[in-house]
């Protein structure tokens, strides 16, 4: 049996199923994760969700800010969509609602102390460790799957508040920890979130400004984490300082990446796209 983890699809289906053959994924036997990200601005959204719907407890999939989208679209927030987005064939499916309500109750994180690797879309501010990451995403998800759902989506979009306090109540909560685990790539030493700043980082560059990648402040209470991210397509493969960033950017023209946990092997297929990642 093998773990696989693969970086954002975003609709690339094709490029899914071939990665999938390159690697000879077996559903009776491995299993799959996604950093999260199955759907939108790719042509094959739909296609996607069915597909890891039906692959039942195989398959391993959190939240990322597009799957979020989607459920905010489809939750009544119609206003939210953009001209790019490609999510009207899922609204309009025969089983439209079933894979909505489905996508609803995957996970914002997801840790498996026996492989020892955890799994999220974006990033961790540096003062939560495991525990605490493990709390947030629970009240999270909770939300996403109980009665007061759709008010969240309403509550959803917003960078403020930028920082962490136990204090913080209500949707600035939910909405920082959202931003945290679906939106994160630089913050600040104390965990000021920088979320409008989406460029590659200069990772050889040791007098980097006040903002770093999330994943770069030495003192982060995850350091002792094996964090598996996508997210950050600028970024493309990363794999140093206990994390492996796994967006390539396959719909914007780049690749899709697989990580085999077991013996951290990297497979990867290309994919033609036509848009640049940090206009996203």
């Amino acid at each position: 049996m093998a773990t696989y983890v693969i970086g954002d699809i975003q609709g690339c289906y094709t490029e899914l199923q071939q990665l999938l053959e390159l690697v000879q994924f077996d559903p009776s036997q491995d299993v799959l994760w996604c950093t999260g990200d199955l759907v939108n601005r790719g042509p094959h959204s739909l296609e996607v969700l069915r597909f890891f719907k039906q692959l039942k407890e195989r398959a391993v999939v959190v939240l990322g800010n597009h799957d979020l989208h989607l459920l905010a679209v489809a939750y009544g927030n119609e206003d939210y969509l953009h001209p790019q987005d490609t999510l009207l064939p899922i609204l309009q499916a025969a089983d439209g609602e079933e894979l909505i309500n489905w996508l609803c109750h995957r996970p914002v994180l997801h840790h498996d102390a026996q492989l020892g690797f955890t799994l999220i879309h974006a990033g961790l501010p540096p003062q939560w460790n495991l525990a605490q990451a493990t709390q947030y995403a629970h009240e999270l998800e909770t939300t996403l799957r109980g009665s007061q759902c759709q008010t969240y989506f309403a509550h959803l979009y917003g960078d403020k508040p930028k920082q962490w306090s136990e204090e913080l109540t209500g949707w600035e909560r939910l909405r920082f920890i959202t931003n945290c685990f679906t939106r994160l790539r630089y913050c600040s030493a104390e965990g000021k979130l920088a979320l409008k700043n989406k460029r590659a980082p200069q990772l050889k560059n040791n007098t980097l400004p006040e903002d770093k990648p999330w994943f770069l402040w030495e003192h982060r209470a995850s350091r002792d984490l094996r964090i598996v991210f996508g997210h950050w397509a600028t970024l493309g493969y990363y794999a140093d300082n206990g994390v492996y960033a796994l967006d390539t950017g396959c719909v914007w023209g780049g690749a899709l990446t697989a990580l085999r946990l077991e013996d951290e092997q990297i497979f990867r297929i290309s994919c033609s796209g036509a848009c640049n990642p940090a206009e996203v």
